[in-house]
């Protein structure tokens, strides 16, 4: 599969993340964890995909933060989106246990304006490559 294709492929499935959260406004409704992980889900799939359309073979993990720093090797800067590593803990270790009840909520509306702009950001990597 051509890099293209597969970013393409990861760009639609973090689309329906992003619809998904577009649901998930209301915490009584959904917890945290689940929120965050759609957040990291989306974000994941996103810096795959833009590591595609850069060339770059991208890992099979879940680190938002390495994901980033191989996108910064390639001499591009995604530092308008480092808040979404936050999110990383969100894949795994929060999908089967509770965050806790000292960790302050997360902020939704902000969580989804910044995968949305990374959606935004990614999708304007395809003019010139297609």
């Amino acid at each position: 599969m051509s890099d293209v294709k597969c970013a393409h492929l990861l760009v639609e499935a973090s689309k329906r993340d992003v619809e998904a959260l577009r649901g998930m406004s209301d915490a009584s409704v959904f917890a945290d964890e689940i929120f965050g992980f759609h957040v990291q889900q989306a974000s994941e799939k996103l810096v795959k995909a833009w590591l595609a359309l850069l060339g770059e073979t991208y890992p099979l993990t879940h680190d938002l933060e390495l994901l980033f720093n191989l996108i910064k090797e390639r001499g591009v800067a995604a530092s308008a989106f480092l808040a979404l590593i936050e999110y990383t803990p969100y894949a795994v270790q929060f999908r089967y246990e509770a965050i806790g009840a000292d960790k302050a909520p997360l902020d939704r509306r902000a969580g989804l304006c910044l995968v949305e702009a990374l959606l935004t950001q990614v999708q304007s990597q395809f003019s010139g490559v297609e």
